[in-house]
């Protein structure tokens, strides 16, 4: 793991129709993000925000992906920020927006390491799948395509940011913790051949089997993995403000246990978190919690 933390904040909300999410880095920030990463020993660096449109400035264009040329932009000049990230050594902690930005994230990363003939694997942590393309999707929300996107799927402008595509590999690619899929989309990761750990995996295997397994399949023939956690991951009694809040996630400890387990594996590459909805939220109870859970990913312990 390396001492030094870049925060990126990408206060994106074009991917999603319920508004607030483009708060999420400011109340990640006011939950005393820089404060819990330095005790831990880190150097943190702050770099701000990417600058984003937002939908008063623009019309959403295609109903089947709705602001596809502005998410696009903006997730283009995130990978930037991340590829410039890890050229200075530090580690890219990147804040939403709704979770199209892990687009950029994702996308930033593979470059780096493609630079060096490496590969790199994926874990995402979520309620719902963010499989959809164009043709599956139901609303045309596009922080329901980033996952389809990373793996080659969907509109070009997405699936081929930064000129290549896929950029992870179906087989080192791990959904965990999915309780709420598509039709379209359930087809479609089936056809991949993604790995897909449901709530019910969860539930009759427990974490530390499942966290094991995707670590070991995400880091197959990889230099390491991005993880990319929705806040949605967690049951909505503990995290309330969050993009599309899914009744039956995991615990408020389960998730603690997870990001701790992916912490031991001494593997994780980048980290963001996405989703959080300062509007929607009781007292920034949700963006707390997410503070407390990057501790976790990043190396806190209880004893």
């Amino acid at each position: 793991m390396k001492d030094r933390i870049r925060v990126i904040g990408v206060p994106l909300d074009l991917g999603q129709d319920r508004r607030g999410v483009d708060i999420g880095p400011s109340a990640l920030r006011v939950a005393g993000l820089t404060a819990r990463l330095e005790s831990l020993g880190f150097k943190v660096e702050d770099a701000g925000n990417v600058v984003v449109a937002t939908p008063e400035q623009k019309a959403p264009g295609n109903p089947r992906a709705k602001y596809l040329r502005e998410i696009a932009s903006t997730c283009k000049k995130q990978a930037e920020w991340v590829i410039k990230t890890l050229e200075d050594g530090a580690f890219p902690l990147v804040l939403g927006g709704d979770h199209s930005i892990a687009m950029g994230t994702a996308s930033g990363v593979s470059e780096f390491y493609r630079r060096q003939q490496k590969r790199i694997g994926l874990i995402w942590l979520d309620a719902h799948g963010d499989f959809n393309t164009p043709e599956t999707t139901p609303s045309g929300n596009v922080h329901g395509m980033p996952l389809a996107c990373l793996l080659g799927y969907g509109p070009k402008e997405l699936s081929q940011l930064l000129g290549f595509a896929p950029k992870v590999a179906a087989e080192n690619t791990v959904l965990v913790g999915v309780h709420s899929l598509d039709g379209g989309e359930k087809q479609l990761l089936r056809e991949a051949g993604v790995k897909v750990f449901t709530m019910r995996d969860l539930d009759e295997r427990g974490m530390r089997a499942v966290l094991e397994e995707a670590i070991a399949i995400a880091g197959n023939g990889c230099e390491g993995f991005a993880v990319s956690l929705d806040m949605d991951f967690v049951d909505a009694s503990y995290a309330p403000g969050v993009g599309t809040p899914v009744r039956g996630g995991v615990t408020y400890r389960e998730a603690h246990l997870a990001l701790e387990i992916l912490c031991d594996s001494g593997n994780m590459l980048s980290l963001e978190v996405v989703e959080v909805n300062p509007v929607l939220d009781d007292r920034n109870r949700t963006a707390e919690l997410a503070v407390e859970l990057i501790a976790s990913a990043l190396g806190k312990k209880i004893f």
